[in-house]
């Protein structure tokens, strides 16, 4: 089942499950010689599927929008951009699903991610001290830090900078579909808004 996600009138998400193999998702997409070249480093045979179907997505929602689909170039920094618009893209996988947002007029960043015991180990490089008396090592809250955050690192799209030190996410209540993320950077500062959606494999959060 796939889920179209309407955050705001600028920008679009979707999120869905990997149900085609290798050979079908590739035969839907022309891709850039430096997208094969990427794709052909990609030794994980579900890690590549995964790969596909977040193009496949994307080039969905772009459609959709009805433009053509060109493809993604990569940032020095490996950041994902459309050829051919200045929309803004992000694009997220985990096992068994794929996801992708739009937005017409700002950067974003898209996660999905599965809720697991093991966000309780990656606790003290991930949260700040105020973060981590609001979660409470409730693995639901948890997930929803690390999922806004990666988000908030995708949005960026720079390396310098890590989720504990750099990035941060303001108290919310459990449930909550709205959350105010900000980057703290010695240069940089921005408040942003973040959608977090409890579906597919656990919970999606779309930053912007």
């Amino acid at each position: 089942m796939t889920f179209q996600l309407a955050i705001n009138s600028d920008c679009t998400a979707v999120l869905q499950p990997i149900t085609e193999d290798e050979p079908t998702l590739r035969a839907s997409l022309l891709l850039t010689t430096p997208e094969q070249e990427d794709l052909a480093g990609i030794s994980h045979p579900a890690q590549r599927v995964e790969w596909l179907a977040c193009r496949v997505a994307i080039r969905q929602l772009i459609e959709a929008q009805g433009l053509v689909y060109a493809g993604l170039h990569k940032d020095e920094f490996g950041k994902p951009h459309l050829i051919g618009t200045p929309w803004h893209i992000s694009l997220s996988h985990t096992g068994g699903w794929a996801a992708a947002v739009l937005h017409r007029t700002r950067p974003v960043g898209i996660d999905i991610e599965p809720i697991r015991d093991q966000f309780r180990r990656v606790v003290p490089r991930v949260l700040s001290e105020d973060e981590i008396i609001h979660a409470a090592g409730e693995p639901g809250r948890l997930a929803v830090y690390w999922c806004a955050k990666e988000a908030l690192y995708k949005l960026y799209g720079k390396r310098q900078l890590t989720f504990r030190d750099h990035l941060f996410i303001e108290p919310f209540a459990d449930n909550a579909e709205h959350l105010i993320g900000h980057v703290r950077l010695p240069d940089h500062k921005a408040q942003l808004t973040i959608r977090c959606f409890q579906t597919g494999p656990g919970l999606l959060a779309v930053a912007y």
